[in-house]
């Protein structure tokens, strides 16, 4: 990924903040030389100093397959984005998009049923002790989770490269980037609103 020195990210605790954030993700591998992806809730786990993703996929998707003869996958996290309009600036310059996104790279490999199990578990738990009656487990029964685990291929990637970009109008001037986060918060568009609270949390973390 092409980043330039204003929009790097290298701090691996914010990173992790936002994979574990925005965790549904674009994994892409070659399958005889064309790039083919799928998109999927991911899990990051840290075994002694080594990080992993982890995931499922359907029997049925060949993507699968293709992890035993691709030396690398990517796995592509994105954050809010939208259209920063030129009318913004308090000097004329050209629009631009902004932005936060995350390239991981890394071996994956497939995982026995007991590691899935314990997975899946764990993504229920992420993802529904939150709610009113959470569906955790335990709770499902045990015919149900047979049956679908049938159908299911759960896998690990064991993270070997990390690249990060915040593109949040870093090299836009004071009085420009205040106005870029208030204009955004006037806007209808479902990615805006986000957008201007990261623009305004690393402005903060910069004071």
């Amino acid at each position: 990924m092409y980043i330039p020195k204003y929009f790097q990210v290298t701090n691996i605790n914010e990173i992790i903040e936002f994979i574990e954030r925005n965790s549904f993700a674009t994994i892409v591998t070659t399958k005889k030389g064309k790039p083919i992806a799928s998109h999927l809730p991911l899990g990051l786990h840290k075994h002694g100093e080594d990080y992993y993703l982890t995931g499922h996929m359907a029997y049925g998707n060949p993507q699968w397959r293709t992890f035993e003869t691709c030396d690398d996958v990517l796995v592509i996290f994105q954050g809010p984005h939208g259209y920063i309009s030129s009318s913004w600036y308090e000097h004329e310059n050209v629009p631009t998009w902004n932005y936060q996104a995350v390239h991981v790279y890394g071996q994956a490999s497939i995982v026995g049923e007991e590691e899935l199990k314990q997975d899946l578990s764990e993504l229920l738990e992420k993802y529904e002790k939150q709610r009113e009656n959470p569906v955790l487990w335990d709770k499902l029964s045990p015919q149900l989770l047979e049956s679908q685990l049938k159908g299911i291929v759960g896998f690990k990637i064991k993270v070997q490269e990390v690249q990060a970009a915040y593109k949040l109008s870093q090299n836009r001037n004071e009085e420009d980037y205040h106005n870029i986060i208030e204009k955004l918060q006037e806007e209808e568009n479902l990615n805006s609103h986000p957008l201007a609270e990261a623009m305004k949390k690393i402005k903060n973390k910069g004071n």
